[in-house]
């Protein structure tokens, strides 16, 4: 089991979300607060968050596991890992695309979410694709 690394990381802010190609996978995210299935005086705020993963690579790769690490307002950290994501693991073509929305909720008005995915091609070769970090706020 290999994990390539990419020297040629290249990252950038959008708004709050963010967009990051990381050794042949380009991942942006757009973050938005959900009002109303937040309950501010119960201490919940939903955020949700919509990914666009595009594989520049010239390799089909299969999404296989997720780490988020996600900082509250508050200051408290939680980390998130897991196989594929909402129940999938998708495989995706040379300049194909996967998206999904998830979720997060906070026990504050705001907080930062960033991590990576971890792809495996048909040769078995893993490689990391990083999440710059993006801001779930209610403005």
């Amino acid at each position: 089991m290999n994990i390539t690394h990419d020297q040629n990381l290249h990252t950038s802010q959008t708004s709050r979300g963010s967009d990051t190609l990381t050794d042949g996978v380009r991942v942006q995210v757009e973050p938005r607060f959900i009002a109303e299935h937040s309950d501010p005086e119960q201490g919940r705020w939903i955020f949700a968050y919509h990914v666009h993963m595009t594989n520049t690579s010239d390799k089909a790769l299969t999404l296989c596991t997720r780490h988020w690490s996600i900082i509250d307002g508050n200051g408290e950290q939680h980390e998130v890992n897991g196989p594929g994501v909402v129940g999938m693991t998708p495989r995706i073509e040379p300049e194909g695309a996967f998206e999904y929305e998830s979720f997060c909720p906070l026990p504050c008005e705001w907080g930062t979410m960033e991590g990576s995915y971890v792809f495996c091609d048909d040769e078995g070769n893993e490689r990391r694709a990083m999440v710059d970090r993006f801001y779930l706020t209610c403005d």
